[in-house]
C-alpha cells in the first residue's frame, strides 16, 4: 500500500496486522481520489474508521488542509499514528481514538467539505453515522459525503435521514456513495 500522488508520493505505508481492517486497494483508491481531486485543495478531510489512515494520508498528500483520523481499535491507530509521522503530516492531522459517532462531537471546525466512511461491512453503521453527522454543524449542503460499502448495500435510507444520493462508483465487490445533505 502506497501514497498514490502528491507531496508524499510513492511513500509505502503500513497495515495493520490482523483481519479487522480491509484497507482499499490502490487501484480503487486511484478512481476515488480522480474524482475527489477537484475537492481536495485546501479542503477539510474526516476520515472515519481510518483504519490504517491511508485515505486522509492521500487526502494530506494531494492539497488538503487538515485531516480527522478518528479509529477505535488500538492496532489501528498505532498504525495511524506512525503512518502520519512517517509522511510528516503530523501538524495537517488530528488523530481520535474513541467511538465515530462520539468522536464527531470533538471535531470542531467551522465546516468540513470532504467525509469519507469506511466502516466494517454489513453492520449497520452507515446508517448510524449520517445520522448523527447530519446533527453536525460542519457538515453542511456543500459537504461532501463518500461512503465505502458492499456492493449490495443498500442506502436507501439516506433520503429519510435528508441526504441526496449524488453518484454511485461501483467496483468489483464494493462501492463507493457519494451524498450531500438536501436543502
Amino acid at each position: 500500500m502506497r501514497v498514490i500522488a502528491g507531496t508524499a508520493r510513492s511513500l509505502r505505508l503500513k497495515t495493520p496486522e490482523g483481519l479487522e481492517t480491509r484497507p482499499t486497494a490502490d487501484r480503487i483508491k486511484e478512481t476515488l481520489f480522480n474524482i475527489l481531486q477537484p475537492c481536495l485543495a485546501d479542503c477539510i478531510f474526516l476520515d472515519l474508521f481510518s483504519g490504517s489512515g491511508q485515505i486522509g494520508i492521500e487526502a494530506l498528500s494531494r492539497g488538503a488542509r487538515h485531516a480527522y483520523f478518528v479509529e477505535n481499535g488500538a492496532k489501528a491507530y498505532a498504525c495511524i499514528q506512525e503512518n502520519v509521522n512517517f509522511t510528516r503530516f503530523e501538524g495537517q492531522a488530528t488523530l481520535l481514538r474513541q467511538d465515530v459517532v462520539s468522536a464527531l462531537h470533538a471535531i470542531r471546525e467551522k465546516e468540513a467539505d470532504i467525509v469519507f466512511l469506511d466502516p466494517p461491512y454489513g453492520m449497520g453503521y452507515e446508517e448510524r453515522v449520517l445520522q448523527a453527522l447530519g446533527k453536525m454543524a460542519y457538515v453542511t449542503e456543500d459537504t461532501l459525503i463518500v461512503a465505502e460499502a458492499a456492493l449490495d448495500d443498500d442506502f436507501s435510507f439516506a433520503g429519510r435521514l435528508g441526504y441526496r444520493i449524488e453518484r454511485e462508483k461501483n467496483y468489483k465487490t464494493n462501492k463507493h456513495v457519494f451524498l450531500r445533505k438536501q436543502g
